[in-house]
């Protein structure tokens, strides 16, 4: 035969006796004997496995296989943070000093679980899934993210808070606006890479399109309970769930009110706890507004970065009301104040623009040039006529246009 591996149960169990060291029982040393003494003992009179001998292996075995389930279970519950409630419950109901973890036995559990986390395989979180990496979110905001410093100050202090929450009230709720372009979808896509391990792709991430998964109203009824059973199924599945609505405004207003429980604080009664989760609305509504601030700060020789939080929100917040069309002004999202924060995305200017444009040849590993940038830069369209101050589309085609500039 070739060679066969260990059964797994056999391998730990030798990997156990090991951290024992040659414990002659729980917890306690055995006296030392000479390699062939027992052999040369009274029991060997009876053979090699006489019956007093045969009893003292299978006490000795008993005793590796009962402390082998203790040591597992206090693995398991130190490194994948299950079966911790099994181990609790085992050490009140068998309370007597035999079942007492030994003091080298831990020490090693300590060094065997630093070995086996080394291989990526343990979680600070307690969820492998979840990463909650705040200091590379606000690394690549600050990097990546051009012309909006509003936005990368509230969402960097939205999320560090609400993650470093020991108990939040409620879920996090941040409603992303501005115009086509400026970041909306970048920064959520942001969000979820640091946050989670595969991205958009984890289980923990839903991302929900309105014009493509709800794009008939006569149908709405039917969203509301796939909308609401997909929420519901998602936390149950991953505690710290993210969901994504983008082309929020054209949502219809009923899906929005029927998912405002999802959103509210915590009144206890619900089986399933949502507290942790994180939602995310994109929105081009309020971009006209966010660009006549902006557009009134450029004409009066103050720089952007002087717009504050506390100035755009009033202006922002009074759109958002106005009876038109739009799921915000007609659901009670925001009669009833479940949205945290509201987060503005500025029109991006023509620097900004060849920011993008640098980004996206080195995203791709090419050379450039400032005069390369430039061209980009130029072919995009600026508005208003006469300023030509920014840009129309934003940065969206930018990573498309470099490609006239390939060899």
């Amino acid at each position: 035969m070739g060679q066969g591996r260990l059964p797994p149960g056999l391998g730990l169990a030798c990997c156990l006796l090991l951290l024992l060291g040659g414990s002659g029982g729980l917890g306690s040393r055995a006296t030392p004997r000479g390699p062939w003494e027992e052999e040369q003992g009274p029991v060997a009179e009876g053979g090699p496995w006489g019956r007093v001998r045969y009893e003292a292996v299978k006490k000795h075995l008993g005793a590796v296989g009962a402390l082998s389930k203790q040591y597992w279970q206090y693995l398991a519950c130190k490194v994948w943070q299950e079966g911790c409630e099994e181990e609790e419950e085992e050490k009140e109901s068998s309370p007597g000093p035999g079942w007492s973890l030994p003091l080298v036995g831990q020490d090693y559990l300590e060094i065997l679980s630093a070995w086996y986390c080394s291989f990526g395989k343990c979680c600070e979180t307690g969820d492998c899934r979840i990463i909650n990496n705040i200091t590379g979110l606000e690394a690549d905001l600050n990097g990546q993210l051009h012309g909006q410093h509003l936005a990368k100050e509230v969402v960097i202090r939205a999320v560090q808070g609400f993650l470093q929450s020991p108990q939040p009230e409620k879920p996090l709720v941040l409603s992303f606006h501005g115009w086509s372009g400026t970041g909306k979808n970048f920064v959520a896509r942001m969000v979820a890479s640091h946050l989670y391990r595969d991205g958009l792709k984890s289980e923990c991430v839903r991302v929900f399109i309105s014009l493509f998964h709800f794009p008939h109203h006569k149908y709405v009824d039917s969203y509301k309970a796939q909308l609401k059973k997909q929420i519901s199924e998602t936390v149950q599945l991953c505690k710290q769930s993210l969901f994504i609505f983008d082309e929020a405004e054209k949502l219809h207003f009923s899906l929005l009110d029927a998912i405002k429980p999802f959103m509210a604080h915590y009144d206890n009664k619900g089986e399933v706890d949502y507290r942790r989760s994180i939602f995310l609305f994109l929105s081009n509504l309020g971009g006209n507004t966010i660009n006549e601030v902006a557009l009134d700060f450029w004409r009066a020789g103050r720089a952007r970065e002087e717009i504050s939080m506390e100035f755009l929100e009033q202006w922002l917040r009074l759109e958002l009301q106005e009876p038109a069309e739009n799921s915000y002004a007609r659901s009670h999202v925001l009669k009833e104040n479940l949205i945290d924060f509201f987060v503005p995305f500025l029109p991006l200017e023509y620097h900004h623009v060849k920011l993008c444009a640098r980004d996206a040849f080195l995203a791709r590993g090419l050379p450039y040039t400032e005069a390369t940038l430039d061209e980009v830069a130029r072919m995009m369209v600026f508005v208003p006529k006469e300023e030509k101050l920014f840009s129309a589309q934003g940065c969206k085609s930018v990573s498309q246009r470099i490609n006239y500039f390939l060899p």
